[in-house]
């Protein structure tokens, strides 16, 4: 699929900018064709109140990349997309610091598109999460 070269890590930031993307704290740190990277500083409003991060901190952090991911990777023609599915497996949890995750396309069809994203603690390295997602390509009815 063709990559849109004119769509910029600053162009996804602004537009998330009042959606919960923004809300969140979600910042697009890297984008090129076939990665696409971003961050969240862990704060008090990403915590569950068992103390630990939520669980949709992380998966709105690896979603909106993948899916910032996807627009930018869109099909000709292709207008937009909906994730149809999605998986995460959680393997550790942090108090502070920065979440970043990269996220790469495992297939881009015309119809679908699977993406792969790891997230990670900036500052110990250690693997917090690995999602997956497939998501459906939207076209204008003829």
């Amino acid at each position: 699929m063709p990559f849109n070269h004119q769509l910029t890590k600053e162009s996804f930031n602004h537009i998330g900018k009042n959606c919960l993307p923004g809300l969140l704290g979600i910042v697009i740190t890297e984008l090129k064709e076939n990665c696409i990277a971003a961050e969240i500083e862990i704060t008090n409003s990403h915590f569950a109140p068992n103390g630990y991060i939520h669980a949709a901190a992380v998966v709105a952090l690896a979603d909106t990349t993948a899916g910032y991911g996807c627009i930018a990777h869109l099909p000709e023609n292709g207008k937009s997309f909906t994730t149809i599915e999605l998986k995460s497996n959680f393997l550790s949890s942090a108090k502070t610091g920065t979440m970043i995750c990269e996220a790469i396309p495992l297939h881009l069809g015309k119809t679908t598109q699977l993406w792969d994203v790891t997230v990670k603690h900036k500052e110990t390295h250690k693997t917090m999460a690995l999602f997956r997602c497939t998501q459906l390509i939207i076209y204008n009815k003829p």
